[in-house]
């Protein structure tokens, strides 16, 4: 008499039902976690756009940390009341041109805007961490919300070397989901200095000079990101908008310590002349500290100052 071979431990159907319960409680949890974000996003530039009313502006904004204090504690609002214009801010911290490249398609993608204000840093073409390391960063994936078009256009930008697990991350949510600083307001914390003019400091220059410039003026890659300024130009202009770029004020002592900047700015006139962009170099436009409450980001007197004396002009047309 043979024996019968002991039943199987594997049962198909049970574990179909376990992955489909965890998938069910994946998908819940990743529903409390959109919504949450998008009842209390701010400065996310996906999330301002997606909740921007209305649909069209007279002017956005695209840069770096230098561009964001120009909507500090309400100081977007003054702008809007002293231009007339209606204008919508969509810097965000730590990025370079294939980054604003991405915000600028995605706004263009369902809103309309007569001008784009582009403001340039150096630093954001000198490193990959700026432009294509954004896209995977943690917390702008988590402040991000979850859209077909800005998935779809995420997508786009993995033929331009932006690492494929950003994607998934953003698809899955995972960033999201394990954000442990989801209570935390959507912001950022140097708002909290906007109306300080704290003594210089050597030390805390260098600091900023070496995290900004990890890896030195690299002419390679600074001709590398002048193409996607280039791209970024022809991405505005096929949308109907106008351009016009600015270098941000810094003080003096902090601006003549940046590396390379002379050949920066010798590539990037040749760049935006043959592109045709109205540009002013407003670095220099306000020197002394006490305008600044970091090295080199405006406090509320120097945003207020460079509003009356450059930014009001070039918003009303007048100064391009």
């Amino acid at each position: 008499m043979t024996e019968r071979a002991p039943p199987s431990p594997f049962r198909p159907r049970r574990v179909a039902a376990f992955v489909g319960i965890g998938l069910v409680l994946y998908a819940l949890i990743l529903t409390a976690a959109e919504i949450h974000v998008r009842r209390t996003g701010d400065i996310n530039p996906v999330h301002r756009i997606v909740t921007a009313e209305p649909a069209h502006h007279d002017w956005i904004i695209l840069g770096a940390s230098h561009a964001m204090p120009l909507d500090f504690a309400e100081f977007g609002a003054r702008i809007e009341a002293e231009t007339g214009q209606s204008v919508l801010n969509l810097a965000a911290p730590g990025t370079g041109p294939l980054y604003h490249r991405f915000v600028a398609q995605r706004y263009f993608a369902g809103s309309e805007a007569d001008a784009v204000l582009v403001v340039i840093d150096s630093f954001g073409f000198y490193a990959e961490r700026w432009n294509e390391g954004r896209f995977a960063d943690r917390d702008l994936l988590a402040r991000t919300p979850l859209d077909v078009t800005t998935l779809g256009l995420l997508a786009r930008f993995l033929a331009l070397g932006v690492d494929p697990r950003a994607l998934l991350d953003y698809a899955s949510g995972f960033s999201k989901i394990n954000n442990h600083d989801r209570f935390e307001p959507d912001r950022w914390e140097a708002e909290d200095n906007f109306d300080r003019a704290p003594r210089p400091s050597d030390y805390a220059d260098s600091e900023r000079i070496d995290y900004l410039f990890p890896n030195g003026p690299d002419t390679a890659m600074r001709s590398r990101y002048m193409d996607e300024l280039t791209a970024l130009i022809g991405d505005i202009r096929a949308a109907g908008a106008r351009v016009v770029a600015i270098k941000p004020p810094m003080p003096d002592r902090f601006r003549t310590r940046l590396p390379g900047e002379d050949a920066f700015d010798t590539a990037l006139r040749a760049t935006l002349d043959e592109a045709e962009v109205a540009f002013h170099d407003l670095s220099e436009a306000l020197p002394e500290p006490r305008y600044y409450f970091d090295p080199d980001h405006l406090n509320r007197d120097g945003a207020q100052r460079f509003l009356d004396e450059h930014l009001a002009a070039i918003l009303a047309g007048d100064g391009a």
